[in-house]
Parts: C-alpha cells; sequence; structure tokens
C-alpha cells in the first residue's frame, strides 16, 4: 500500500475521531463508536477517494499502521487506541491496556528439515501467502501443538455475533491422542506487520460461535529476522485471552533448513530439551 493512500485512510479516521458531527472525542471518554457509511461522509467532506472495498481502509490502520499522530497524543499512560468490530458494518475505538505481542529474542530456535515444494516458495505472492504455505506444508501446526491437524480453509471471511465480519488467516481442526478434538485459528504475520490482539480475540470469539463442540487454540505466525532471507525464522505463539488482554500460552521459534544442515549435536540437544 502506498504512503499516500495510508495517509488519505489516516485522515478519513482523524476526522471521525475529532469531528463534532461524529460524536467526536472528548477528554475521559473510552470508546467511539462509528459505521461504515460515515467513512463515506468523511471521505465527502474531505474529497478523499474511497477504495471499491472500505474493509482496506480499516484494515490498514488496524493490523499494518499506527493510528493517525494526533489520536496517539490523546492516550493516557499505558493505554491505546484499537478500532474493535462493533456488529455489521459498524466499529468502536476502544481505550485499552497496551498489549504487545513480540518474539523473544533470546528463545532458542529448533531446526526443522524444510518440506517446502521448491516451486510453492518460487512463485508465494506476498510474505504471508508464503509463511501459510511454510506452516501447512512443514506441519508446523503439529510440531508445535503435538496434535494431527488438517487445514479446513484458507482465508476464512465469516460473521460474529457483537463484532461484524471478520476473515480468519486459515483455520485448522485437529485430534489429539486422547481423540480430543481441536479448532485452530491461524493469523499470520509477513513483512514488518505485527501480530494483531484485536484480531486473536475475534478468532477466539468466531471459533466459539461457529464450532462450540471443538476445543479452540489460537495460533499466530510471524517471519523474524526479516532482513536476512537466508536465516529468516517463523515464531509461533499459542494465544489465549485472560482478564481481557491476550496472554502468550506458549512460544517456539523454528528455522526451515536443508535435512544436512541439523548437526547430530543439534539433534542430541532437541532429545534432552
Amino acid at each position: 500500500m502506498t504512503e499516500e493512500k495510508e495517509n488519505r485512510y489516516r485522515q478519513l479516521l482523524e476526522h471521525i475521531f475529532f469531528d463534532e458531527s461524529f460524536g467526536s472525542f472528548q477528554k475521559g471518554i473510552t470508546t467511539i463508536e462509528f459505521q461504515r457509511e460515515d467513512l463515506e461522509r468523511a471521505a465527502g467532506i474531505l474529497s478523499i477517494k474511497l477504495p471499491k472495498n472500505l474493509s482496506v481502509v480499516l484494515y490498514s490502520q488496524r493490523y499494518r499502521s499506527p493510528l493517525p499522530r494526533r489520536i496517539l497524543e490523546t492516550q493516557p499512560a499505558g493505554m491505546e487506541w484499537i478500532i474493535d468490530g462493533a456488529g455489521r458494518a459498524r466499529y468502536r475505538f476502544s481505550l485499552v491496556p497496551i498489549n504487545r505481542i513480540l518474539p523473544n529474542p533470546s528463545l532458542r530456535v529448533v531446526k526443522v528439515p524444510d518440506a517446502t515444494p521448491e516451486i510453492i516458495s518460487a512463485y508465494a505472492l506476498n510474505d504471508e501467502q508464503s509463511l501459510l504455505a511454510k506452516v501447512r506444508y512443514n506441519r508446523l501446526i503439529d510440531v508445535f501443538l503435538g496434535v494431527t491437524a488438517s487445514s479446513l480453509q484458507n482465508h476464512m471471511r465469516t460473521t460474529v455475533k457483537g463484532i461484524g465480519q471478520i476473515e480468519i488467516d486459515e483455520v485448522y481442526v485437529a485430534l489429539d491422542r486422547h481423540g480430543v478434538q481441536y479448532v485452530i485459528p491461524v493469523q499470520a504475520k509477513g513483512g514488518r506487520d505485527q501480530l494483531a490482539v484485536v484480531q486473536t480475540k475475534q478468532d477466539l470469539a468466531c471459533c466459539a460461535e461457529k464450532f462450540p463442540t471443538l476445543v479452540c487454540r489460537s495460533v499466530s505466525a510471524q517471519f523474524i529476522d526479516m532482513d536476512d532471507k537466508k536465516t529468516k525464522k517463523i515464531a509461533m505463539f499459542e494465544l489465549a485471552v485472560e482478564d481481557g488482554r491476550v496472554v502468550i500460552v506458549e512460544e517456539k521459534h523454528y528455522r526451515l533448513v536443508p535435512s544436512a544442515e541439523i548437526s547430530p549435536d543439534e539433534l542430541r540437544a532437541y532429545r534432552n530439551k
């Protein structure tokens, strides 16, 4: 996405956040609700051309780009504004405690024999799709969670009560050795995108509504070491919600390598944990 488009999208959200005609920000408030049609109204006032898919505007600001500086300046210490879904075509600025999911740089990296077909690596169109493919072909969900998992659907779009339309990057179903069945929503972040706690909460809410008989285990995956393609690693997180906050249940880092690059000493170290 170009810098020009991102700037236009920030202008729209800043106008909705501060302008009195939209129920604007006042000191002490913690929520500001707006509708998709408010984006169109603000675009008309600011003479901004909107994309046909208005969800692009919100997606870029919810998951990829920081909110406008003027909005960030209203945040009290330890708090931040996020954009939540509030129903069909409805959204909400919510002031919440700062909650970040970042890879632990001191965590040990486990080498895994790379089973990604070379043709997939050659033609993957973007980092997110490449990451989802590597997770799938190398059965990293199985390795990470200790279950037998199968991909159910890629980029599942659905509507969740009280939230509105959401999209899950990939959904797996799985079975463990005791016969317990799971649904596993996977959030993938390539490039320099950050893992989104909003998306994790939405994924968990979706699975509770759509798959009530299955145990939900939310997984997020992220490329790390992006500056060196040869040593790019994959961070895997299992996440849960406790007291309204997204917390890390488990974190592992993997590097996909040719089998010859895994030494006997490394295999012994993995065996001994």
